[in-house]
Formats: structure tokens, sequence, C-alpha cells
């Protein structure tokens, strides 16, 4: 069972712009799903989809760089971990997104859970990209 999806896309946009995006909650609300989330270490936030909760604390932030997390839909008891890493070049932003620790679920769940995040965070940069635009 891989444990790691990554995902890699390039934005024609200001990293800057690209950052506020994924670590402002009420970007991240307009773009993603409602979140009460802050980009400062230790920050216990909130995603929250109609009945799903996703919860966590951030890990760490560098400005513009890059942003960890941890990642618990509420009622599962697994931690995985979600990083997302800036890169400034001539046609923009570079965007690295890793999503680390499915093999945490058991069985049959385990290879579920990653293929819903696999399709999730397909999903869910396809909305920033519009969101940026």
């Amino acid at each position: 069972m891989r444990d790691i999806i990554i995902k890699k896309y390039q934005f024609a946009h200001p990293i800057q712009k690209v950052w506020e995006a994924i670590s402002v909650g009420e970007e991240i609300s307009s773009w993603f799903i409602e979140a009460n989330f802050e980009a400062v270490v230790g920050f216990k936030y909130t995603f929250t989809h109609e009945n799903t909760r996703i919860i966590g604390e951030v890990l760490a932030v560098n400005p513009v760089y890059w942003l960890k997390y941890t990642w618990e839909v509420e009622g599962t008891h697994v931690i995985t971990t979600v990083s997302w890493k800036l890169e400034e070049n001539v046609e923009g932003t570079l965007l690295t997104l890793e999503h680390t620790g499915m093999s945490k679920y058991t069985g049959e769940t385990a290879v579920m859970m990653f293929n819903n995040f696999e399709e999730g965070w397909e999903t869910c940069i396809d909305h920033l990209e519009k969101y940026l635009k």
C-alpha cells in the first residue's frame, strides 16, 4: 500500500497570492471547505464540509514557502499529515502537496481512504486554480 500522495501544480500566479489562498481561513473557505484556520504553529483548526469535519494542528509554517499540519477525519482516530510547499519561478508558483500516513488506517479502509484522498486532492487543486483566476 502506498502511503504518500504527492501532487505538483504550476500556477501562473505570484507566490504571495497562492500562499494566502492555502493559509488564510477566509480564503480556504472560498475555494475549499469551511475553514477555521490560522497558519500559526500550534493552532488547532477545523475544516467542515456537510457532515464531515477534519480536525488537526498546524505543525510548521514558513510564510510563503511551506505549511504543514495534521489531518484527522473526525471519528476515525487516525492522524495523517498534509504539507504544502511553494516555490517561486519564472512561470509563477510551483505548488507541491504531500499527504502522508494513510497506512495508519486498517485493512481495506486504508485503500479506500488513499483513493478518496487521491481523488479529493485533485478536485481541491482544480478548485484552487479556478479561485486564483
